[in-house]
């Protein structure tokens, strides 16, 4: 199917798929996708979990054991995000080839369709973890990054991102985030460039704070307009990159409008083409500042389900270095007390990002 949405003038096409396990799988592109699947046995989906209410902290955690079963840095050989073929063996993806492909996870930590494992635990609320893990492939060279893929290939990227947007809000779920975790530090064990899509049936305490904030008067875009000298890095589109003075991680930085939206799916297709070009930008500077990799945690946080009146876009990287070849380790005072010890001040973040070229 054609997507409503376009990239320029540019259409883009969806096919939707259902793989023998039964998870759903969409492939995007600028092309239709009309490839036949390759032949063969794909392994079950494992699943089962819960989540559990913290009294003290007042938020939630997940109980998903079987994902202790994922898989752990294989071989390029045996790269389950890969293109199959009849002479490799079957991977996620039962296609010779694909633009960019999302498909849904066979580790989930949320899902829909599985018997409740719940124990009832006296004193502590609980439910079931009902909700969608999905996993988007960028492309299907095993090599690259935001910062390496091209224009077009970002900008394909967001559209997929708008249509699960879109599509998992309708199915009723409370919010979804996709992020990307980049690099073996932050604890990536598929090397092959991807990110995620977590559907959930709760709104996170985190989210629900800065949704309570923007209800209630608080304008990060004009805060944004006074913070631009001493914070600002870099500009496209009407998106700003900047480094929140706020920050909590080291050289951490911030994608967001100057005209705010409440999530990608109200973005002008300036602010589009802006905000693809910011993500690789902002990427290769990181990889450019620290001479290494970066690792990287990457996420978009938009509007909860139903709560876009007033709520601020904003996409929000978070590097796990402190300076070249440190890692950055938040120990007991970040875990214990929730008070970051940040070891970069913003405005050196800012400069120092600003300043590479």
């Amino acid at each position: 199917m054609q997507l409503s949405r376009t990239v320029g003038s540019k259409p883009v096409h969806r096919r939707d798929h259902r793989k023998q396990d039964g998870r759903r799988l969409f492939l995007y592109g600028y092309s239709p996708h009309e490839l036949d699947p390759v032949p063969g046995e794909e392994l079950d989906r494992l699943t089962g979990s819960e989540l559990r209410f913290h009294p003290l902290r007042q938020t939630w955690s997940v109980y998903a054991a079987r994902r202790n079963q994922r898989t752990f840095k294989p071989s390029a050989a045996a790269d389950p995000l890969a293109a199959s073929t009849p002479n490799h063996p079957l991977t996620e993806i039962p296609f010779e080839n694909f633009e960019l492909c999302i498909f849904e996870n066979r580790f989930p930590a949320f899902h829909s369709d599985t018997m409740s494992l719940i124990n009832d635990v006296a004193g502590v609320e609980q439910r079931d973890a009902d909700g969608c893990c999905e996993v988007i492939v960028y492309a299907p060279e095993q090599d690259g990054s935001l910062a390496t893929l091209s224009q077009d290939k970002r900008r394909l990227i967001l559209a997929a991102w708008i249509d699960r947007y879109e599509n998992l809000y309708k199915e009723g779920h409370a919010y979804v985030l996709p992020f990307e975790n980049r690099g073996e530090a932050v604890g990536v064990t598929l090397h092959h460039p991807h990110g995620q899509l977590y559907a959930l049936p709760v709104i996170p305490e985190p989210q629900k704070a800065a949704a309570q904030a923007f209800g209630d008067g608080y304008d990060l875009s004009k805060q944004l307009n006074t913070w631009d000298e001493d914070y600002a890095i870099a500009e496209a589109g009407g998106i700003v990159a900047f480094a929140p003075p706020f920050a909590r991680f080291p050289y951490e930085v911030w994608l967001a409008p100057r005209n705010p939206v409440s999530g990608p799916w109200a973005f002008s297709e300036e602010q589009a083409d802006g905000f693809a070009h910011l993500l690789g930008e902002i990427t290769r500077r990181y990889d450019t500042f620290f001479g290494e990799t970066t690792p990287y945690m990457l996420s978009l946080q938009a509007s909860p389900y139903g709560r876009d009146d007033r709520f601020q876009f904003t996409a929000q990287f978070y590097p796990l270095l402190r300076s070249p070849g440190r890692v950055k380790h938040f120990a007991s005072l970040e875990q214990v007390t929730g008070i970051y010890s940040v070891d970069i001040m913003p405005e050196k973040t800012a400069s120092s990002l600003r300043d590479i070229k």
